[in-house]
C-alpha cells in the first residue's frame, strides 16, 4: 500500500470519539435554505408583474450558477483544498454572499441587480462543495452517515422555499414586487447566519500537496480522469446533469397542460413530493450502498429518470400517476448525485477532494444545466404545433432514451475500484490500474 495516503482522515473522528453529526446535518440546514429562499420565486419577480427583464436578461440572471461552477473550479477550490480551512472559507464566503444578495433586495436595475446576483453565486457556489468536504472529513462512515447528513440540505430547503411560496404565490403587480423581493432577504439572513455558524463547526485544515507535487489542486483532480472508470463517471454524470435539470425546465408547463390539468398553484407542490421523497431516500442510502454498492446504486438512481419520463410520455392523461412519480425525485437525487459525492470523496486524493468535488459540481450546477437549456427548450419548441400544442410523448422520450444510455454506460464501462472500501485504498487505486469488482 502507498504510504503516501493516510489510511485515516486526520480530521475526522478517531477512536471513540463521536461524529459531529448534528452540527454538520445542521450546516446543511442553512447550506440549502439560502437557495432554496429564492430560487422557485426569483423568475416571477423577473417578469413582466416585477422587474420586467428581458428573456435575454433573465437568462443571464439564471446563468450565475454555470459561470460560478466554471470559476469555482478554476480558483474556489485551490483555496479550500491547500489554503484556507474549510470551516473558514466558509464563514468568508456566506459573509460576503450574503451581504450580496441582501443588496438584490433593493436593486432594480438588471446590471446592478445580476452583478449582485453574480458576486454572490462566485461565493456560494464552491461552498456546496466544500460543505461535503467538511461533512466527509469529519464523518466516522461517509457511506452510512451522509445520507442522513445531505438530508439536511433537502429539509432546508423545504423549510424556506414552502412558506415562502405558499405566503407570495398569486400577488400580482406592484403587489407582488414588493413582497416577492423578501426573499432576497430571508436568503441573505441565513446565509450570514451560517457565516458565523461555520466558525463553531470542527477544524477542517487544509491539505497541502504531496512533496514533489504542486499546482492547481483542480488540474491534479482534472488530470485523474484519465483513469478510463472516472471519465466515464464523468460522462455520465454530464447526462445525468442534464436530464436532471431539463426535467425543472419540462415538468412545469406539462403538470399543467391540458393533458394532465393541475390547477398552477399546485405546480410547485406537486414537484416538491419528490423531495420528500429525498429525504426518506437519503436516510436510506447507506443501507442501500452496503447492499448493492457504488454502480448498481447510481445505475438505479438513472433508472428513475428513465421511469418517470416513460410515464410523462405514455400516461399524461393519468394524473394520479403522474403525481405519484414525483416520488422517483427522491431515488433520482440520492442513489446518483449523493452517491456520487460520497464516490468523489473515497476516490480522490486528499489534497485535491474540495476541487473534485467542485469538478463534478462544475456539471451538475453549470454545464449540465447550460446543456438542459440548450436542448430541451428549442427541442419543446419544435415539438410545439402552431396552436401551441406540445408533442409531450416524444419530447419526454428524449431525456427517457438518454437516461437509458447513461445506465447501460455506467453498466458496461464503470468497474470502480472497490464497492465499499477505505478512502486510502480508493486513493491508492488512483495511482494503478484499478481491481474490478462485478
Amino acid at each position: 500500500m502507498n504510504t503516501s495516503h493516510d489510511s485515516h482522515r486526520s480530521a475526522g473522528p478517531t477512536g471513540d470519539q463521536k461524529a459531529p453529526t448534528f452540527r454538520l446535518w445542521l450546516m446543511m440546514v442553512l447550506e440549502f435554505a439560502i437557495w432554496g429562499a429564492w430560487l422557485p420565486l426569483i423568475w416571477g419577480y423577473m417578469g413582466k408583474d416585477g422587474l420586467n427583464f428581458s428573456d435575454a436578461q433573465q437568462a443571464w440572471v439564471g446563468s450565475a450558477f454555470a459561470i460560478a461552477s466554471i470559476v469555482g473550479i478554476l480558483f474556489s477550490s485551490q483555496f479550500a483544498d491547500r489554503t484556507f480551512a474549510a470551516e473558514k472559507f466558509m464563514a468568508a464566503s456566506h459573509l460576503i454572499g450574503g451581504l450580496a444578495i441582501l443588496g438584490m433586495y433593493w436593486a432594480k436595475d438588471f446590471p446592478t441587480f445580476f452583478g449582485l446576483m453574480l458576486v454572490h453565486s462566485l461565493l456560494y457556489v464552491p461552498t456546496i462543495s466544500v460543505s461535503n468536504s467538511i461533512a466527509f472529513a469529519h464523518l466516522k462512515d461517509a457511506k452510512r452517515e451522509f445520507g442522513l447528513v445531505r438530508m439536511g440540505g433537502t429539509i432546508g430547503w423545504i423549510l424556506v422555499a414552502w412558506p415562502l411560496y405558499f405566503i407570495l404565490y398569486g400577488k400580482t403587480g406592484a403587489d407582488a414586487v414588493a413582497a416577492s423581493r423578501t426573499i432576497f432577504l430571508v436568503s441573505g439572513l441565513i446565509s450570514l447566519v451560517l457565516a458565523a455558524y461555520s466558525l463553531t463547526l470542527p477544524h477542517t485544515p487544509p491539505r497541502r500537496a504531496s512533496p514533489g507535487e504542486g499546482g492547481l489542486a483542480s488540474l491534479k483532480a482534472a488530470s485523474l480522469l484519465a483513469k478510463p472508470y472516472l471519465l466515464v463517471l464523468f460522462l455520465v454524470t454530464f447526462l445525468d446533469a442534464m436530464i436532471h435539470n431539463g426535467y425543472f425546465f419540462l415538468a412545469g408547463g406539462f403538470l399543467g397542460s391540458t393533458k394532465v390539468g393541475i390547477k398552477p398553484e399546485w405546480i410547485m407542490p406537486v414537484m416538491s413530493i419528490g423531495q420528500v421523497a429525498e429525504i426518506a431516500t437519503m436516510a436510506v442510502l447507506g443501507a442501500v450502498l452496503a447492499k448493492f454498492g457504488w454502480k448498481l446504486t447510481m445505475i438505479l438512481g438513472i433508472l428513475g429518470h428513465a421511469a418517470r419520463f416513460a410515464v410523462f410520455a405514455f400516461m399524461p392523461q393519468n394524473q394520479a400517476m403522474i403525481i405519484a412519480v414525483q416520488v422517483l425525485h427522491g431515488i433520482c437525487y440520492a442513489f446518483f448525485f449523493a452517491t456520487l459525492y460520497i464516490f468523489i470523496d473515497e476516490v480522490f486524493p486528499k489534497d485535491v477532494r474540495s476541487s473534485a468535488q467542485s469538478l463534478f459540481n462544475l456539471l451538475v450546477l453549470g454545464i449540465g444545466d447550460l446543456a438542459a437549456k440548450w436542448v430541451f427548450i428549442p427541442l419543446q419548441s419544435g415539438l410545439t404545433s402552431a396552436d401551441g400544442i406540445v408533442d409531450y410523448r416524444r419530447l419526454f422520450l428524449v431525456p427517457a432514451g438518454l437516461s437509458l444510455l447513461s445506465a447501460i454506460l455506467l453498466l458496461i464501462f464503470f468497474w470502480p475500484p472497490r464497492s465499499i472500501g477505505s478512502a486510502a485504498e480508493a486513493e491508492d487505486d488512483l495511482e494503478t490500474e484499478p481491481q474490478i469488482v462485478t
